[in-house]
Formats: structure tokens, C-alpha cells, sequence
């Protein structure tokens, strides 16, 4: 299995002194030393931590793998075209939000996100959706030809007891087996850290793990090169 690392935390902490550090960019040289199979980031239309500038200096830097989080917008197209991250993760997005709450709505906008995922793949961009582990998402998700779905594990992660983790575990089970014979990859995200991504893990349907702010968290003590290896290791 694969981690993604999301290093949009490091931005906010940037963004909370409105000056130049501690730099995004200079985190994901280390999230590639690390071991990570690559680095994730969303540029958001209010520009709040990740900006213009950092995207085009990561398309520079990164060795590994760029997955670019957005909204499906005509901005956020033009600039996903013409920077050429090896992949857009297409996200819903509320400007009141802390962090995105939950799974875009595919079913219902099917004819937009067709020529989103359209005018991406037309460049050789891999897309994936950002969904809930809900067959109706996953079936429209196929429907438009999107390659990926990433399931959203935030309730999974937030679930207060043991009866409502272990539902919401076998929903997103069943979500990725749905997915993968539907001929779509898989990954999942939101949520997770060092103490609940083992049973997702065993998941076999689900190649990747996009994974921030318990990384960035976790690096505060320990460092961000130890932070990432040690969630390499609990997810191999």
C-alpha cells in the first residue's frame, strides 16, 4: 500500500504569520526522503494555506508522485492543465469549512464532472474523486470514466464507539471491493493517523492512503522525515 502525504498543514502554519515559513515546498523534499510514494496538496479557491506559487515550485521539486486536490472549476482546470500534476483529485469545497467535510457529489453533477475528468484526462492527468463509500457515488464515479475513487474516511475516524467504527469500517470495505470491480483504482483518506489506519490497511481492494494532518502533527515532535517513515511502516 501507498502513502500520500498531505502537506497543506505546513502552509497553514506559514499562512498564520502571513510570511515565508515553514515552507511547503521544502516539506515535501523531505516526505520524498522519507519514503513516501508521493505528496499531496489542495490548492483552494481562497487560496487559505496552498498558493499558486507553491504548486509550480512542487511540480519542480517533487520526484515522487504530485496528487493536486481542487474544486472542478474553469480556474482550477486551466491551471491544473498547465501544471501537470501526475494526478487532480477532484474535491467539493465550502469557503466556511475548516477541512473538507465530506464526499463530492458525483450522482448528481455527472454531466459537469464528465467534461472535468474529460478535459484533465485529455492531457494525461490521472483524476480521481474524493467520494463517501457509497455504491451510488462509485457507480456515477465509473460512469464518467473518472481512474480513481479516494474513499472518505472521515467518519470512520471520528466514530466515538466500537459498534459505529466497526459499521462504518465494513461500509468502506464494501465500497472499495464495489470500486475495484467496476474496474476503478482505489485509495482513501480523511482522518486517519497512527492509531486507526491498521484496519484500513487490510483493505486489500485499497492501493493508497492519503494521509496530513497526523503527519504533520506527529512531525512537530518527532521530526517530519521520522513522522513519515513511521507511518510507512504501519501501512506496508
Amino acid at each position: 500500500m501507498r502513502l500520500g502525504v498531505n502537506i497543506d498543514h505546513v502552509a497553514t502554519v506559514r499562512e498564520a504569520r502571513k510570511i515565508n515559513e515553514p515552507d511547503p515546498v521544502a516539506a515535501a523534499v523531505m516526505v520524498d526522503l522519507a519514503g513516501a510514494y508521493g505528496v499531496v496538496c489542495h490548492l483552494r479557491e481562497d487560496r487559505r494555506h496552498i498558493k499558486d506559487r507553491d504548486v509550480y515550485f512542487l511540480r519542480e521539486i517533487v520526484n515522487s508522485h504530485l496528487n493536486m486536490e481542487m474544486a472542478a472549476t474553469g480556474e482550477m482546470e486551466k491551471i491544473a492543465i498547465d501544471l501537470k500534476p501526475d494526478m487532480v483529485t477532484l474535491v467539493p469545497e465550502k469557503r466556511q469549512e475548516v477541512t473538507t467535510e465530506g464526499g463530492l457529489e458525483v450522482a448528481g453533477n455527472v454531466d459537469q464532472l464528465r467534461q472535468t475528468v474529460a478535459k484533465l484526462r485529455k492531457h494525461r492527468i490521472v483524476t480521481s474523486l474524493f467520494i463517501e463509500p457509497d455504491i451510488k457515488q462509485i457507480k456515477a464515479a465509473a460512469r464518467i470514466q473518472s481512474d480513481y475513487v479516494e474513499l472518505h474516511t472521515g467518519r470512520y475516524a471520528n466514530c466515538q464507539t466500537e459498534r459505529a467504527r466497526k459499521d462504518e469500517l465494513e461500509k468502506i470495505q464494501a465500497g472499495a471491493v464495489a470500486a475495484a470491480k467496476l474496474g476503478l483504482g482505489v485509495s482513501a483518506g480523511h482522518g486517519l493517523n497512527y492509531h486507526n489506519v491498521q484496519d484500513i490497511v487490510k483493505i486489500k481492494e485499497i492501493e493508497e492512503l492519503n494521509i496530513g494532518h497526523s503527519i504533520i502533527g506527529r512531525a512537530i515532535f518527532v521530526g517530519l522525515e521520522r513522522a513519515v517513515r513511521e507511518m510507512v511502516e504501519l501501512i506496508k
